[in-house]
């Protein structure tokens, strides 16, 4: 776990499939300096970089969304900003509506579009094919396919977007070290089903707090017709789209996203300030 301001109001962040804290890291770094009065808190979620695995329960999305209650009545008692990247989006929807009063909701490249149906059906199907191929193999095996640098590097090329060698070089190193540090094969799938069998549309009814969405112009994993149907699903919710990005926004887009961020907290707190 990261935490940037050991003092301020909290934001947490939330980071996506098979990452870790290290995935949001820049975003959380950014924020904290722009915003100095914010504390941001970036856990690894259970099963993935240093939070071991829930003994005894399958991670659902509802046990992880269970698990981010707990974890936000922990170490921010006070109140707290709530952000989630991709798979966090998930986590963090399945949280609201299971209780989890966030001040403020912030989405970057939410998942809003069913993996399992439309022309990326085929693909999904491949993938839980990859990952329940390994959860039959002994554990070194298992870890070998699932970390396989050809592989994870495939996947990399493919998510990246930027034309930049250099920028490119960072996030294919950055894959390379963090996408693998997964606790177990079983999990790992478990996570992974959880990832496609949901949708934040799902959960938009639970939304009753100011809402900021951040997509990629050239996202593969959620079109912006998506995105821009989750905007008008969750009341007041604002939509910033980030042209030439794909889903790697935390990687590619920093400085953009953490200027929309910056500008919706300080909206959003005057808002408040004027309600009150």
């Amino acid at each position: 776990m990261a935490v940037r301001c050991a003092r301020g109001a909290a934001l947490i962040l939330v980071h996506g499939f098979r990452g870790d804290h290290h995935g949001l890291d820049r975003i959380a770094r950014e924020i904290a300096i722009a915003r100095p009065d914010v504390r941001t808190i970036v856990p690894d979620l259970p099963g993935f970089g240093e939070t071991p695995a829930i003994p005894g329960r399958e991670h659902t999305i509802e046990t992880y969304g269970a698990w981010l209650r707990a974890f936000a009545a922990e170490v921010a008692p006070e109140g707290f900003a709530i952000l989630g990247h991709s798979f966090g989006s998930l986590v963090v929807s399945a949280a609201i509506a299971g209780g989890l009063d966030a001040s403020r909701i912030i989405l970057i490249n939410p998942i809003s579009a069913p993996a399992l149906e439309g022309p990326k059906a085929a693909l999904t199907q491949l993938a839980i094919g990859y990952y329940r191929a390994a959860e039959l193999l002994p554990e070194r095996a298992a870890r070998q396919l699932l970390g396989n640098p050809l592989i994870v590097r495939g996947m990399s090329e493919v998510m990246a977007k930027t034309g930049d060698p250099e920028l490119r070089a960072w996030i294919h190193g950055q894959h390379a070290q963090y996408f693998s540090t997964f606790s177990d094969p079983s999990t790992l799938l478990q996570a992974f089903r959880a990832s496609v069998s949901h949708t934040v549309l799902e959960y938009a009814a639970a939304f009753g707090r100011p809402t900021l969405l951040i997509a990629g112009e050239r996202d593969d994993i959620t079109e912006l017709s998506a995105q821009l149907e989750l905007k008008h699903r969750i009341p007041g919710a604002q939509l910033r789209i980030i042209p030439g990005t794909g889903h790697l926004v935390h990687y590619e887009a920093v400085e953009d996203a953490v200027a929309f961020i910056a500008e919706f907290l300080v909206e959003t707190a005057r808002s408040n300030e004027r309600a009150a």
